[in-house]
Formats: structure tokens, sequence, C-alpha cells
């Protein structure tokens, strides 16, 4: 996404929240639209396999309960970022207290292919997730927000904490890693 495209989409939120914060129900619900899907697609490289549309909804509610805090300092989509992943912190920091071991249920074990090709993409699929999950957590996250999410640099380094060329580099050795890992036999 071009420069001038995201400043078009910022511009389109600032709209939109002017509009919900003058009651406007349809501009909340458009907000939605225009993120959605985007952060049930951040939550799940965050790790989170169960409750991605709670974690979402629970996003939404948060950002238009605070909304008279959002400064436009980075866009409506990082701010919702951010808000996500302290979400998910919190979510994980709850599940470690509850249970000291990950449980797999049936659910997980391979009952049956139907075709070499399902097998095939389901093999790739658990290599990739493999390589991912070996990553650190900085680099994963990192990863997850340039590959899927398409973001620059400069807003990753906002919702990480960090500078944008220590994301880079994050990204370089994380792509680094996976591939490594992928080539390995």
């Amino acid at each position: 996404m071009s420069e001038s495209d995201r400043e078009g989409d910022a511009q389109v939120d600032v709209a939109l929240i002017a509009r919900w914060q003058r009651g406007d129900q349809r501009a909340a619900t458009e907000i939605v639209g225009r993120h959605a899907q985007a952060l049930a697609r951040y939550a799940a490289a965050q790790g989170v396999r169960e409750a991605v549309e709670e974690l979402v909804q629970d996003t939404f509610v948060r950002a238009f309960n605070s909304i008279g805090s959002f400064r436009a300092d980075s866009s409506l989509r990082t701010w919702l970022f951010t808000i996500l992943k302290r979400l998910v912190l919190d979510r994980q920091r709850t599940e470690r207290r509850r249970r000291n071991q990950v449980e797999l249920d049936e659910t997980h074990a391979v009952q049956e292919f139907d075709a070499l090709d399902g097998m095939v993409a389901d093999e790739t699929l658990v290599r990739v997730k493999q390589a991912v999950d070996r990553l650190s957590g900085l680099q994963r996250e990192v990863f997850a927000l340039r590959v899927t999410e398409g973001l620059p640099y400069s807003e990753i380094a906002t919702l990480v904490g960090s500078t944008e060329g220590a994301c880079r580099v994050h990204y370089h050795n994380a792509m680094r890693a996976v591939k490594e890992y992928l080539s390995d036999d």
C-alpha cells in the first residue's frame, strides 16, 4: 500500500470517527467493517486460536469507549492493533495462570487425508507454523504485521515499541530463520 493510500485511509477513518462522535451509528459499523478482518488476522498471528471474534469485539468496545483519547498520532488501525495486543497479552497471562501445561485434544490428531494435495498443503502449513513458532516473540510479531497486514515499518515500530531500523532487522532475521527452517529436511 502506498503512502498516499495510507493517508487516504487515515482521512476516511478520521471522518468516520467524527461522524460516530456526532451520533451516526452507521459510522461505527463502517469502522468495524474496515478493520475487523485485519484485527482477526493479527490475533491469529499472535497465537490466538479460540475466541478471535470475542477479542476483536472487545477491541472495538474498548476503542469506542475511549475514542476521545484517540489523537490520530498514528493510524486508527495501529491504535486498534495496540488495544488488541493488550487484550491478547491479558488473555495469555490469564490462561498461563489457569494451567501449567498445554493439553492437546483429539481434534489435533490427523485422522485421514482425502487427497495428496490436501496432505501436502497441510504438511507445508504445519512446517511454516513450526518455523514461525521458533521465532522470538518480537520477531514473530514483526513478521506477522509485515507479512499478513503489510504494515510499514513505522507503524510496526509504534505497535511493538521499537524503532523502524530494529523492526527491519527483526523482520530480516525472521525471514532468514523461516527460510532456513523450511530448507532443512
